[in-house]
């Protein structure tokens, strides 16, 4: 299965969710978005498969959001993609692109909702909370 994983390394989460995706034996295409941001079109593409608006994907815990205004209704996806190209840490992470589908996996779990749950093991978080018990079974 193809799959991408747009991570940032600094993030529990993002580090949780790769951990995931290769614990059900799939090596993703990391792409590590800080060094290499997605194009405006490749956001665009994103949130159209998610089916969510591009104000769903900015991250304001940790970023500039609150200093550059864009909490503000009325600026447009072009002003908010602007925003997102200058400050890449803006865009919420880690997106995940499978054969599936895309999503924003937060928590990292979500993850597994893109590819069969049948015959996982068990897996624990970095910080030791249970995703997966000792039956295969999602815990949440």
């Amino acid at each position: 299965m193809d799959v991408v994983i747009y991570h940032n390394p600094a993030c529990g989460t993002s580090r949780n969710t790769l951990a995931l995706i290769r614990h059900v034996g799939i090596e993703p295409h990391v792409i590590e978005y800080l060094k290499t941001p997605p194009s405006h079109a490749m956001i665009l593409g994103l949130i159209k498969r998610m089916g969510v608006p591009l104000r769903s994907l900015l991250r304001e815990k940790g970023t500039p959001f609150a200093e550059l205004g864009l909490g503000d209704p009325d600026l447009t996806d072009d002003q908010l993609l602007d925003a997102i190209e200058a400050h890449p840490i803006l865009l919420n992470r880690p997106i995940v692109v499978s054969p599936l589908g895309v999503k924003l996996c937060r928590p990292s779990e979500a993850v597994l909702d893109l590819w069969p749950s049948e015959g996982l093991k068990p897996f624990s978080k970095e910080d030791g909370e249970i995703v997966i018990d000792a039956e295969g079974r999602r815990v949440r």
